[in-house]
């Protein structure tokens, strides 16, 4: 079976998004995936080596994957709005997905700035999957997933020196279950050296990947 990478440009609140959807050509897809880039003040895009290689795992596992670049990063229109605008970009990405395969099961990724964005946009619309890498719990609120139902992965590097884990650990058990941590041992917070480590922990905690999760009450 086929694999294709296809640049795009969807249409969004602020402009048009630059796009990557990592596809299988002539299949139906069963789940598609929604991943959201680090903070784009500081570097981030759809480019970014973390970004790639949760895509890369997530469409490995049997995933239609999106990716796309927030307003004013790379070449997606508008300008940086401090996460409003860019939740309602995701949002704006989510429903290009829903339109390509309305059947599909829906997962949403986020790696940092990303996290904060895909966690927001979660408990809004119904994903059966959230998966949140270096969440950066310190700067941002995660306070709505309190009471968020949605399935949550948590991937972090043990040595994240932007996003400590110290910091995870003292949100993360308020948390609504459920939700899995998985520690990458020595990771730093872009993963150098350790991109190995993120691959295994992703498909450690999506070992049950092909297997609807019913969401609860």
């Amino acid at each position: 079976m086929s694999t294709r990478l296809e640049s795009l440009v969807l249409p969004g609140p602020a402009g048009a998004l630059e796009a990557v959807l990592h596809r299988r050509e002539g299949v139906t897809p069963e789940i598609t995936a929604l991943v959201c880039h680090p903070h784009p003040l500081h570097g981030g895009t759809l480019h970014n080596k973390v970004v790639h290689r949760v895509a890369a795992v997530l469409h490995e596992l049997g995933a239609d994957v999106l990716r796309f670049n927030f307003r004013g990063a790379g070449a997606s229109e508008g300008t940086h709005d401090e996460g409003r605008g860019e939740l309602e970009d995701a949002r704006a990405a989510l429903r290009w997905l829903e339109a390509r395969s309305p059947g599909a099961r829906r997962w949403l990724a986020g790696f940092s700035f990303g996290a904060w964005i895909a966690a927001r946009l979660a408990v809004a619309e119904p994903i059966e999957r959230l998966i949140l890498v270096s969440p950066p719990v310190q700067r941002s609120d995660f306070d709505l997933l309190r009471e968020s139902a949605t399935p949550k992965l948590v991937i972090q590097g043990t040595a994240d020196e932007v996003c400590p884990l110290a910091a995870l650990e003292k949100v993360i058990p308020a948390w609504r279950e459920p939700k899995r941590l998985i520690l990458v041992p020595d990771a730093s917070h872009f993963y150098d050296r350790q991109l190995g480590g993120l691959a295994d922990a992703l498909r450690q905690g999506l070992s049950d990947f092909a297997k609807p999760t019913p969401r609860p009450s």
